[in-house]
């Protein structure tokens, strides 16, 4: 592959970053890759483990003279690290970011972006439940979406560029509007893993049920709850108080469909409840088609843990 960008800043050094740090290196897109993280452990890590080629304590030295910047920090903070960065940015720099909420990140970053500066906000729709420096691998983003969301007279080219260092890491790229993006992964990412750690903590709170029999009779279903709920806590709560609207609205439709289902099960509504089945069950055969996930035995994940970590 052809070097995309000579030097690309990673601010945090988490799961999503050191999975671009991996695939970036792997596949020869980046000349120089350089981080910065709060926590000096994770700081050292990185050094250690070769993930960066330089490290710094701080955003804005880690920032200067990259012609990329990929903030990789929870939502809450996106606002304080582009008010940080903004002055020290190279003129025709990209910044982006990998944050699960749009909408937000957009109010956040943008005003902070100087003249002749490229944002482009993105979103790898790819994780695991595992977090920090250690937990990244190259192939993190093989055939996943990646969506980018261009503020209104983006730079074509800029966006085409970053667009195809996405490509090279093995993305699958599209474009939408920031606002349509909050609702859509609301319904495919947010709810879920909000119904996810509420179910989980129904089981924590059972009386009748101890933790030690939870955990050793847990069923495919329950184990694939616990995995979702062991998501970044702090990740997951600013995606909600970022996107509450979005998550809202599609909280109060899944409460009318469940108050249908249960109506269904209490009227011994067979009918209904297996052609509701059948319908939902097609939504699965629908995302297997589309190369989105596989029957394979565990759903084929591999040891890191390959499951929507991130929404």
């Amino acid at each position: 592959m052809t070097v995309l960008y000579q030097r690309v800043a990673l601010i945090g050094l988490g799961l999503i970053a050191s999975s671009m740090a991996h695939a970036m290196r792997q596949y020869g897109l980046a000349g120089e890759i350089v981080g910065h993280a709060k926590s000096a452990e994770s700081r050292d890590i990185a050094l250690q483990i070769g993930l960066c080629d330089a490290v710094f304590a701080t955003a804005a030295e880690a920032v200067q003279g990259a012609d990329l910047v990929v903030l990789c920090v929870p939502v809450g903070v996106m606002g304080e690290i582009a008010a940080e960065i903004g002055p020290h940015l190279a003129p025709g720099a990209t910044v982006t970011d990998v944050g699960s909420v749009k909408g937000a990140v957009v109010e956040a970053v943008a005003p902070h972006m100087l003249s002749g500066v490229h944002f482009i906000p993105g979103h790898p729709i790819a994780g695991t439940e595992h977090s920090g420096p250690r937990s990244g691998f190259a192939t993190l983003f093989k055939n996943r979406w990646w969506l980018l969301t261009p503020l209104e007279g983006a730079d074509r080219d800029a966006v085409a560029r970053l667009r195809a260092l996405c490509e090279g890491m093995g993305a699958n790229v599209d474009e939408m509007d920031a606002g349509h993006h909050d609702l859509v992964l609301a319904v495919t990412s947010h709810t879920p893993h909000l119904i996810a750690y509420t179910m989980v903590g129904v089981a924590e709170h059972m009386r009748r049920v101890s933790n030690s029999e939870v955990i050793k009779y847990s069923a495919g279903g329950f184990r694939d709850l616990t995995r979702i709920a062991a998501s970044d806590p702090v990740m997951w709560r600013d995606v909600f108080l970022t996107n509450k609207d979005a998550v809202l609205d599609i909280l109060g439709r899944f409460t009318e469909e469940l108050f249908t289902l249960q109506r269904a099960i209490r009227m011994g509504d067979g009918e209904h409840l297996h052609a509701y089945f059948t319908r939902t069950r097609a939504i699965r055969r629908g995302i297997i088609e589309a190369g989105q996930d596989t029957s394979a035995p565990d759903f084929g994940r591999s040891p890191q843990g390959g499951g929507e970590g991130k929404g």
